[in-house]
C-alpha cells in the first residue's frame, strides 16, 4: 500500500509540472502580449497602440485609387501619438508633398496589375492552398474544423497589389499601406517556409565562397491568415551594437531594425519604393514551428540550455547552434516586408548595378579607381537614353543616408519600361555603422553631378529645422511595434549625412552649373563631362 501512494503521488507531481511548463511556455506568452498596453509605462508608444487590427473603410474599397486623403493623414494612430506639434504631419502637408506627379496616370497602362486577371489568379493560388492543405491533414490524420480560406478583394495586400502604378509601390493618397502595416502586425500565421532562393541551394552551400548566399541569413516566407505573404527576417544583432571596422559589407549582419527603418525613410523621401515593413514580436513556436509544413525546417528548431526555443539556417557552414536566433523563451523580435506581386504577373527584371562593389578581399572595381568613369556609364544603353542615371542616384542617396555598401544588384517591374522606377529591396545591412559615413556609396552623384528636382527639394526641405530629418524619422517610427528602431546616434547621423549630400550637389553646381546639374525635366539627360571637373569627395 505505501509503495501504491507513492506511485500516485510521483503520477501527481509529473503531471503538475507539466500543467506548469505548459502554462509558463504556451499560455503565459499569450497572456502577457495582451496585457502589455495596460503595463507599458506611461509615455511608452507601445501602450497606444490597439491590440487588435480595425477595420478601414477606405482600404476595403476595390478601387485602390479611391481615397482622396494625404497619406499621411490616413494614419489615426500616428495622430494622436503626434499630436498638435507633429513634425512629421507638417511634412506631409507640405506643398511639396501635393505636387500632382508627372507624368499624369491615363489608363491601365500606368497600372501593374490588370484588376482582373489578378484576381484570378490570386483565386486560382488559394484554391491550391487549400488543396495542398486538406491533403497535408489527411496524410497526418489530423482532424479540423477550420473553413476553407476565401480570398477577400479587400484584403489590404490585395488592394496593395492593385495600387503599384508607374509613380511607385503606393500612391501618397492611399491609406492601405497604414491597413498592411497592421494587418502583418497582428494577424495570425498559417504556414511559414524558406524563401525561394534558399530553397534553390538545396542545402548545397560553397563553403569556399567569400559571399555567402543570400539563403543563409534566416529569412523566413509568413503567411497570414488572410492569405499574405511577407518576408520575416529575425533580429541578429542588437540595436546598440555598431558593426566591428573589419567586417567586410558583404559579411556584415542583416538587421530586422534597417528594414523597418529604410520603409519610413523611403516614405519620408517621397521614393516610395522599399515595400511596406513593419516589426512584431513572433512567437517561434506557435507561428513558425506549429505551421510549417517543411520537415527541413522542422529539423533545425532546438531548445538552448537556457530554455529558449531557436533555429538556425540550413545551409552546411551555418548548421551550427552558435549561429541559430532564439526566443525569449518563444517571442523573437523580427521585420516583416510585405511581399511584391507574383512574377507571373508582373515580371521583375534585376540589373547589375554600375556601381557594383568588388565581392572580394582585396580587388577594386573601376569606378573606385577611374574618376571619369561616369563618362563611359552615360555612353551606355539604358543609361544614355533614359531616367535610369537618375534613378541610381536616388539609390545611391538613399544608400548613403542609411549606409548601405551592399547595393550590388536592383530591380524594376518590366512592364514599365527603361524609366520605370528601381525597387529599393533588400536593405538589412543599412544603419550597421553611425560612426562613419561612407563616401563612396555617393559615387555616382559626386562623379555624375547629376540631381533630380524633386529629389533635391525634398533634400533641402528635411534640412531644416522645422522638417529635420531625424526629428520626423523618430517620430515616424514610433508607429512601430518594435519602436524604438534605431539608436539616437543613427537617426543624428541622418541629418549629418544629408548635410555631406547638399554639400556634394553644391559643388557640383559650382563646377558645372545649376542647369546642368540639376534636372527639372524628368526626361532630360544631359550632364557635364566628368573630364571637366570631378568630385570625389
Amino acid at each position: 500500500m505505501p509503495g501504491l501512494r507513492r506511485d500516485r503521488l510521483l503520477t501527481l507531481l509529473l503531471l503538475g509540472a507539466l500543467l506548469s511548463a505548459d502554462l509558463y511556455f504556451h499560455l503565459w506568452p499569450q497572456v502577457r502580449r495582451q496585457l502589455r498596453p495596460r503595463e507599458d509605462p506611461r509615455g511608452c508608444p507601445c501602450a497606444r497602440r490597439t491590440s487588435s487590427p480595425a477595420p478601414d473603410s477606405a482600404a476595403a474599397s476595390p478601387n485602390p485609387r479611391a481615397a482622396a486623403r494625404n497619406f499621411s493623414r490616413a494614419r489615426p494612430g500616428a495622430e494622436r501619438r503626434s499630436g498638435r506639434g507633429s513634425k512629421l504631419q507638417a511634412l506631409f502637408a507640405h506643398p511639396l508633398y501635393r505636387v500632382p506627379e508627372e507624368p499624369p496616370l491615363l489608363g491601365p497602362e500606368d497600372s501593374l496589375l490588370a484588376s482582373q486577371e489578378a484576381l484570378r489568379y490570386y483565386r486560382r493560388k488559394v484554391a491550391r492552398w487549400n488543396r495542398r492543405h486538406k491533403m497535408y491533414k489527411e496524410q497526418l490524420n489530423l482532424t479540423s474544423n477550420d473553413a476553407p480560406l476565401q480570398l477577400r478583394l479587400e484584403a489590404s495586400w490585395v488592394q496593395f497589389h492593385l495600387g503599384i502604378s508607374r509613380h511607385g509601390l503606393y500612391s501618397r493618397s492611399s491609406p492601405v499601406v497604414s491597413q498592411l502595416l497592421k494587418d502583418m502586425m497582428h494577424f495570425p500565421t498559417i504556414s511559414a517556409d524558406y524563401s525561394q532562393d534558399e530553397k534553390a541551394l538545396l542545402g548545397a552551400c560553397d563553403c569556399t565562397q567569400i559571399v555567402k548566399p543570400s539563403g543563409v541569413h534566416l529569412k523566413l516566407v509568413l503567411r497570414f491568415s488572410d492569405f499574405g505573404k511577407a518576408m520575416f527576417k529575425p533580429m541578429r544583432q542588437q540595436r546598440d551594437e555598431e558593426t566591428p571596422a573589419d567586417f567586410f559589407y558583404f559579411i556584415d549582419f542583416q538587421r530586422h531594425n534597417a528594414e523597418i527603418a529604410a520603409f519610413h525613410l523611403d516614405r519620408i523621401l517621397d521614393f516610395r519604393r522599399v515595400p511596406p515593413t513593419v516589426g512584431r514580436l513572433v512567437n517561434v513556436t506557435k507561428e513558425i514551428l506549429e505551421v510549417t509544413k517543411n520537415e527541413i525546417l522542422q529539423s533545425v528548431f532546438f531548445v538552448s540550455p537556457a530554455s529558449n526555443v531557436c533555429f538556425f539556417a540550413k545551409c552546411p557552414y551555418m548548421c551550427k547552434t552558435e549561429y541559430a536566433v532564439c526566443g525569449n523563451p518563444h517571442l523573437l523580435e523580427g521585420s516583416l516586408s510585405a511581399f511584391l506581386p507574383s512574377l507571373n504577373l508582373a515580371p521583375r527584371l534585376s540589373v547589375p548595378n554600375p556601381w557594383i562593389r568588388s565581392y572580394s578581399l582585396a580587388g577594386k572595381e573601376e569606378w573606385e579607381v577611374n574618376p571619369l568613369y561616369c563618362d563611359t556609364v552615360k555612353q551606355i544603353y539604358p543609361y544614355n537614353s533614359s531616367n535610369r542615371l537618375l534613378n541610381i542616384i536616388d539609390m545611391a542617396i538613399f544608400d548613403f543616408l542609411i549606409g548601405n555598401m551592399d547595393r550590388h544588384h536592383y530591380e524594376m517591374f518590366t512592364k514599365f519600361g527603361d524609366d520605370g522606377f528601381l525597387i529599393h529591396l533588400d536593405n538589412a545591412r543599412g544603419f550597421g555603422r553611425h560612426s562613419q559615413d561612407e563616401l563612396s556609396i555617393l559615387s555616382p552623384l559626386s562623379q555624375c553631378c547629376r540631381i533630380k528636382k524633386k529629389t533635391l527639394s525634398h533634400l533641402q526641405l528635411l534640412a531644416q529645422a522645422e522638417y529635420r530629418l531625424s526629428d520626423v524619422m523618430r517620430e515616424s517610427l514610433l508607429e512601430d511595434q518594435l519602436s524604438p528602431v534605431l539608436t539616437e546616434p543613427h537617426l543624428l547621423a541622418l541629418d549629418r549625412r544629408l548635410q555631406i549630400i547638399l554639400q556634394t550637389v553644391e559643388g557640383c553646381v559650382e563646377a558645372h552649373g545649376e542647369q546642368n546639374v540639376i534636372a527639372t525635366d524628368p526626361a532630360q539627360q544631359s550632364a557635364p563631362d566628368s573630364s571637366q571637373a570631378n568630385l570625389t569627395s
